[in-house]
């Protein structure tokens, strides 16, 4: 398949036509295969096109055990976000709690719709994104509140001469607050290891987790100023609104952010004793951002210059190392969808389309001409898994490994030959999409020509 930014333009009321895909046939001395994975520079066995489709049906992957139990979690903790709201909207009254909670719902959009773009490139389960907002929303709540109750007294006995204020917003908001959201990281890792396997894979869980923690929390401090300040509770209400939902929606998101990368990293290149690790010294930037965050909210008189000054920039920054992280997984991308060119799985024009973001839009559009765009979809989403599939095969076979994580390795190695040939029918798919547009197209093109003279 080629770049489609070298397709022809076709004739009137024809697709855009693609130049044809046919490669020169392996023969048997350049097929190879060592460990049941492709091997670089090697052609593909034989094998992978003769093996037994596995129970079910083709490509069809078996049912996990696993599968059942993270349904039963999110539907836990799907409860208790639903029981912890429904506590607050009796506490609070629910006319308080509808007001608080619409304008709560503002800066919870704004996070999402970011994490989204964020996510395009390798889009996480819609199941395991669910878990992470109800982790954050209501786990993550009830754990803040419960702990935080018995942690600030031990950190007011070590500061005796500080004002209990200071020492919650500075100290026990980060620490509690930090570690209830960071352990809904690391669940989701042992959860879901075959999907969190990069940086942005952890910025996206640790960022919904910390925006479903700042919507409940946002509803909490909302309502708080519209039930203690009766004579100027709307005014109190506008300004809290514009500090914490619009000037800083991504406050928990960014802080939450950096340990959910710490462990993304960790999990791209190490085992779980790394992660395990990772996830602690990923906690100490997540800390330190929430305590600056709240000591700087303290500065009544300058916090809008501290907020210019200090702030802003550490933003600025989040957004560049965020737009870093998503060229490095599109780079990823091409570099494993080359180790497949040798053994013929992929085309070379097929890397620049599958793995760079001009390249897909240009596919996208060159499909959508004759109404294969949902198929170049599944095609580009299946071509990223088969990449990342193959960058866990590699790490994996670079590292010594436990039982449990050869087991692993071996389950990449099988889901390898399913993306391959999942890929080559979506491929097979677009292509006689394609073909047969185009045969709609010339035949239309004869019958509406006029017959010929004396014929």
């Amino acid at each position: 398949m080629t770049d489609p930014g070298s397709w022809q333009t076709p004739p009137p009321g024809a697709p855009q036509q693609q130049p044809t895909y046919a490669q020169t046939p392996l023969s048997p001395a350049e097929r190879g295969v060592a460990g049941g994975a492709v091997v670089p520079g090697r052609a593909a066995p034989l094998q992978y096109w003769h093996q037994p489709t596995t129970p079910g049906g083709p490509g069809r992957k078996p049912r996990r055990p696993g599968r059942v139990i993270n349904i039963i979690l999110i539907v836990a903790v799907a409860l208790v976000t639903a029981i912890t709201l429904a506590f607050f909207a009796a506490s609070l009254g629910a006319s308080v709690f509808l007001i608080c909670g619409a304008l709560a719902l503002i800066p919870l959009t704004i996070c999402l719709l970011t994490l989204y773009w964020v996510d395009r490139w390798e889009p996480e389960p819609k199941g395991a994104l669910l878990f992470a907002f109800c982790w954050g929303a209501g786990m993550s709540i009830i754990t803040s509140l419960v702990v935080g109750q018995w942690v600030q007294p031990l950190l007011l006995e070590g500061a005796a001469m500080t004002d209990p204020e200071t020492v919650g917003a500075v100290l026990q908001a980060p620490l509690v607050e930090e570690t209830s959201k960071g352990l809904g990281v690391l669940l989701l890792f042992f959860l879901r290891r075959r999907t969190f396997d990069g940086p942005i894979d952890g910025v996206v869980y640790a960022g919904t987790i910390a925006a479903g923690f700042a919507f409940t929390e946002n509803i909490l401090y909302f309502s708080s100023t519209l039930v203690a300040e009766e004579a100027d509770a709307a005014v109190g209400l506008v300004l809290i609104f514009l500090v914490r939902g619009l000037m800083s929606p991504f406050a928990h998101v960014m802080f939450t952010a950096t340990l959910g990368a710490v462990v993304g990293y960790a999990a791209r290149y190490g085992g779980t004793p790394l992660v395990v690790g990772a996830w602690f010294v990923g906690l100490v930037p997540a800390m330190f951002l929430h305590g600056l965050w709240n000591a700087s909210s303290l500065i009544n008189e300058n916090f809008f210059l501290v907020y210019g000054a200090l702030q802003m920039p550490i933003f600025v920054i989040y957004v560049v190392g965020i737009i870093m992280l998503r060229r490095s997984e599109a780079k990823l991308t091409r570099n494993r969808l080359s180790d497949y060119v040798p053994s013929g799985w992929i085309h070379p024009q097929e890397v620049p389309m599958l793995g760079t973001g001009a390249g897909r839009r240009r596919a996208l559009a060159w499909a959508g001409t004759f109404g294969a765009a949902k198929d170049m979809r599944r095609l580009i989403m299946l071509a990223t898994r088969l990449a990342f599939n193959r960058q866990r095969i590699l790490v994996g076979s670079r590292q010594r490994q436990s039982p449990a994580a050869a087991a692993r390795t071996h389950e990449a190695i099988s889901s390898e030959l399913i993306l391959l040939r999942r890929t080559t029918d979506a491929r097979a798919t677009v292509l006689a999409r394609q073909q047969a547009a185009a045969q709609q197209a010339m035949m239309a093109r004869y019958a509406s020509q006029p017959p010929h003279p004396g014929g």
